[in-house]
């Protein structure tokens, strides 16, 4: 609303003017370059009249003439607004004392500043006018012009005093009375306005603008029907400023009123202050479409309300909620209930707000805090409420959705009450997976324990029978797995779980374990013969049936299994056929032996048993008497697998074929490589041995003793010593009695660092202190089997210093080992292994081109866990990234999204929401936000980066009040990542400054 009342000037400027410029007759005389001057003065060309006034005071000798010549230069230089014009007029005062323009100087200039609305510069002059000369006419003048001027300088309480004294005036009372009641009006002293506005009997003052200011303090007096007479009476002829106040009196006086519907054009046509409206005038007009059931509308103008923090806002956000909730948008509720949850300033919206909250987060999940705590809180702000034995429950469920069960079982082993028994026993079976799952199968068992114990729910009583068995299992606890899945097998329910398809799988296994290998057998078929279409677990069944009958000497029913495994379709068929091939020698087919093995090694190029099978097809020729095909398999072998811990056998037994064949120069020859190339071997030692018989046949002992001299583990003089300590440590190890026999291995690498055992004892030793957890004690003597290699334990050794180093992220140290590892690796698993860590270690050092290579070598390799995929399907995502080659990132993120569990499954989520929201399907990217935050609450880090993406597709959707609460809650939940708060601040710049735009509640530097 107007602050001045500007209209009136022309009416006051017509009867208060002070004064008159237009010279009498009395002034009258000959000079006529004076009375031309005055001529343009009157006719206001002021330059001109200003020149002849200079030349008419310096040459005549008329002193009243030359006062009246420099009373009207000095005014000509006010109204030329001219430099030094000020000091003009009190030159012409000092020096024209007596002249009978001197009392009306300072008021001339006063009332031209004053009539030209420049009102601080009027107030100096009428300070300098002598109020004690003036008739009282003009004193009614000067005082209303005086007292305009103050209150158009906002000098409201002088001004008061000036217009007081004329409110009786014929000609000013009314202004001033206007002007009295319009300074009441604006100190809200709306009674003493009133009675000020009564007074007026002015017509023109009354039907200008009266109506306005009386509409606006009826509205504020509360008076909503007489404001809207008034108001609707005042809209044709107001002004346009005007216009989008009035509409705002009206509306909001028929929102006072309860007529909703009547308010809403009018609220619509209000334009707000300076063309922003405030967050109170968008509660207004979507309260008033909230109660017209038009939610849409509602949210419309409530999410526009930024950062409010009044009653206003609480309610708005309340009411906000209810509206999203009717057009069943619940994660936009849950933060308006969440929201307005957080203020004090009505405790019934408060906890009614807090109580959907909780509701809400069980529902659909909560990306701010997890859903357990909310409910919690709520139970101990209000813990006598009514709706207490419902939130208990939900606060059960809420551990149990939020698959956070250690929450769950802490909570209920301190509450039973909480939850029935039925519910416990679900609870802990699903703790036991958990840990099952996490590789921690003692907890694991213990938790199916409390489960069994617990037991009300026949389905969860079989399932955790067969979990705990599965735990025990993997203890090589074999005994608890047999009772347990017997248990399982035995139970009525058992059949209608997933579960019951591998019982007989699983007992077999149990039996082979026990080497109960007729049972296994038995539990094998019935598996076998299920019909399972698991093509994988049935080829491993058929495997290890197989194995049953060759352990226990049945190897026609072990050949014939074996060709079951390899009849079916699918990788690693392999070990079946060399299995069969070496089972043949077992039924005397020596010959059918020979040919499996010729075919396995053409067959199996690649297979990690062809070093194996070339051994054993050597082997067979030797005992076959086909002697150079024998020692040329052997020198293939030699040659295609040098890491290949049957080298040195192979190098072994073509010595002993020389010496047998009395060439004993070149069995020699064949010893010497063994020892040279693979010492501290036990074909080392035996090659000493048998060497030592070939000098003695060719009598060339003292050779022999001076080549034995050389070799540094072996002493001829030491040598039962040697034997001696080595024995009494391994006992010690056999015994179990671990710590005696640390100090047993220790001893004897002391004494006989390159003895005879030297490999065996740095390995039993490196597994001891493994065991114990003392890896950097371990990694040493693993390291020294490692690196010694030809021997049995030369792979596993390996394999655990690739662990050691992987444990302590030291992936430089670990890339060497890892290498060497795919190179040399005869079990599949350790070549998985070591090539996933490859591509995890390739990463690490920004290596991307070579962590895709192999990533896809992993996603190659046959018949690995859905676990190892989602590693390399994340590693080719994260490079992808990294190289901005998102369409890769996409297709690899959405491999993972499949198969992926726990963090990586949270980290595909939030990537699905991400390029959706790029492709600009901003509600499909919020579903996939929401179901991070459901689902994956516990890795908070990706919660907070996809509440960054849900903000994003809020905003995008035209929801700033979603937008900005979301990032304004990030910003003071997420503090422990400083990233994902540093981009959230960013966004929530740009939004709040564009909102500023068109909110005057809006603070964009907050």
């Amino acid at each position: 609303m107007p602050k001045n009342i500007t209209a009136f000037l022309p009416l006051l400027l017509g009867t208060v003017m002070l004064g008159t410029a237009q010279e009498t007759k009395v002034y009258t005389h000959s000079q006529k370059e004076y009375q031309d001057a005055l001529a343009l003065y009157n006719n206001e060309q002021y330059q001109a009249a200003q020149t002849i006034f200079q030349k008419v005071k310096k040459t005549t000798r008329d002193e009243e003439v030359q006062a009246n010549s420099a009373y009207y230069e000095a005014n000509a230089a006010v109204r030329l607004n001219q430099l030094g014009a000020d000091h003009l007029m009190e030159d012409f005062v000092e020096k024209y004392p007596t002249s009978t323009k001197r009392n009306s100087a300072f008021a001339d200039v006063a009332e031209y500043y004053f009539a030209t609305g420049k009102y601080p510069y009027a107030l100096k002059w009428y300070n300098k006018v002598d109020q004690s000369a003036l008739s009282r006419g003009e004193m009614d003048k000067f005082n209303f012009n005086y007292g305009y001027a103050l209150f158009s300088s906002k000098k409201t309480k002088e001004a008061e005093r000036y217009l007081g004294k004329v409110t009786d005036s014929p000609i000013y009372g009314s202004q001033a009375k206007y002007y009295l009641g319009y300074i009441s009006y604006q100190q809200d002293d709306y009674e003493a306005a009133n009675q000020r506005f009564d007074q007026i009997t002015d017509q023109e003052v009354l039907e200008e603008k009266l109506s306005y200011y009386q509409a606006d303090m009826n509205f504020k007096l509360g008076k909503f029907e007489e404001a809207i007479t008034l108001a609707k009476k005042q809209l044709p002829k107001a002004d346009r400023n005007e216009v989008s106040e009035l509409n705002k009196i009206i509306g909001e006086s028929y929102f006072n009123l309860k007529q909703y519907s009547n308010a809403i054009p009018y609220l619509e046509d209000y334009k707000g202050k300076r063309g922003k409206w405030s967050n109170t005038d968008y509660y207004l007009l979507g309260y008033s479409y909230y109660k017209q059931n038009d939610f849409a509308n509602a949210i419309q103008q409530f999410n526009n309300i930024i950062g409010g923090t009044n009653s206003v806002s609480q309610n708005a956000y309340y009411h906000l909620a209810e509206c999203y909730l009717n057009l069943d948008k619940k994660p936009e509720a849950l933060n308006a209930f969440r929201n307005a949850s957080q203020m004090d300033f009505s405790p019934e919206i408060r906890k009614d707000s807090y109580l959907n909250y909780a509701r809400l987060s069980y529902e659909i999940g909560n990306a701010y805090e997890p859903v357990p705590q909310v409910i919690s809180n709520y139970l101990e702000e209000y813990p006598n409420d009514g709706n207490a034995q419902e939130m208990q429950e939900l606060l059960v469920d809420s551990y149990i959705t939020s698959r956070n069960f250690q929450g769950a079982m802490e909570l209920l082993e301190n509450n039973r009450n909480y939850a029935s028994k039925s519910t416990y026993q679900k609870v802990a079976f699903y703790r036991g997976v958990e840990l099952f799952m996490d590789g921690d199968y003692e907890a694991a068992s213990e938790n199916f324990k409390k489960s069994l114990d617990s037991a009300e729910d026949g389905i969860f009583k079989a399932k955790a029978s067969y979990w705990k068995a599965e735990s025990d299992y993997l203890l090589n606890r074999f005994d608890d797995a047999l009772a347990g899945f017997l248990q399982f097998k035995q139970n009525p329910v058992a059949e209608r779980t997933t579960e019951y398809a591998e019982s007989d799988y699983n007992l077999a296994y149990t039996y082979f374990k026990l080497k109960d290998y007729n049972k296994a057998i038995f539990f094998f078929g019935n598996f076998t013969a299920s019909g399972t279409t698991d093509t994988q677990k049935l080829y491993d069944g058929y495997l290890r049936m197989g194995d049953s009958y060759f352990v226990t000497s049945k190897y026609w029913p072990a050949i014939e299994t074996y060709n079951k495994a390899l009849a079916l379709t699918g990788p690693e068929k392999d070990y079946a056929a060399y299995q069969k091939a070496i089972s043949y020698g077992f039924v005397g087919k020596q010959s059918t032996k020979i040919e499996e093995l010729q075919n396995f090694v053409s067959n199996y190029p690649k297979s990690t048993l062809k070093d194996d099978a070339l051994y054993e097809l050597g082997n067979t020729y030797i005992a076959a008497g086909q002697e150079n095909q024998g020692l040329q398999t052997y020198d293939r072998l030699i040659r295609d697998y040098r890491g290949s811990s049957l080298v040195p056998q192979a190098i072994m037994r073509q010595g002993l074929v020389h010496y047998n064949a009395n060439r004993n120069e070149q069995a020699l020859a064949k010893f010497k490589t063994v020892v040279r190339d693979y010492a501290n071997t036990q074909e080392a030692i035996q090659a000493v041995a048998t060497a030592k018989l070939v000098y003695v046949d060719l009598g060339r002992v003292d050779e022999y003793a001076e080549w034995v001299r050389d070799l540094e583990f072996v002493e001829v003089t030491d040598a039962e010593l040697d034997n001696a300590t080595f024995e009494s440590a391994d006992k010690q190890n056999l015994e179990g009695k671990k710590d005696a026999a640390i100090r047993g291995y220790e001893n004897y690498i002391k004494q006989f660092p390159s003895g005879l055992h030297a490999v065996n004892a740095n390995f039993n030793l490196a597994q001891l202190y493994f065991g114990k957890g003392q890896k950097d004690k371990a990694l040493t003597n693993y390291m020294y089997v490692a690196n010694k290699g030809g021997s049995e334990y030369a792979e596993q050794a390996l394999t655990r210093v690739c662990e050691i180093y992987i444990a302590k992220k030291d992936y430089s140290n670990a890339l060497p080992y890892l290498e060497r590892l795919e190179a040399q690796a005869d079990i599949q698993q350790n070549r998985t292994f070591a090539r996933s860590n490859l591509m995890k270690g390739y990463y690490g050092q920004k290596n991307y081109d070579r962590t895709i290579d192999y990533a896809e070598k992993v996603l190659a390799t046959p018949t690995i866990d859905d676990r190892i995929k989602s590693d390399a399907h994340v590693m080719i995502a994260r490079s992808a990234i990294q190289t901005n080659d998102e369409a890769m990132a996409q297709a690899a993120y959405a491999d993972v999204q499949k198969i992926a569990t726990g963090i990586l499954a949270a980290e595909s989520l939030y990537y699905d929401a991400y390029f959706k929201n790029k492709a600009q399907q901003y509600e499909a990217s919020n579903v996939s936000v929401q179901k991070l935050a459901k689902d994956y609450a516990a890795y908070k880090e990706w919660g907070g980066k996809g509440l960054i993406i849900m903000a994003k597709n809020f905003y995008a959707l035209d929801d700033a009040y979603q937008a900005t609460y979301i990032l304004d809650n990030v910003v003071s939940n997420f503090a422990q990542y400083p990233e994902v708060v540093a981009e959230a601040r960013g966004e929530l710049s740009i939004i709040k400054a564009r909102e500023a735009q068109s909110n005057s509640s809006v603070d964009p530097g907050n």
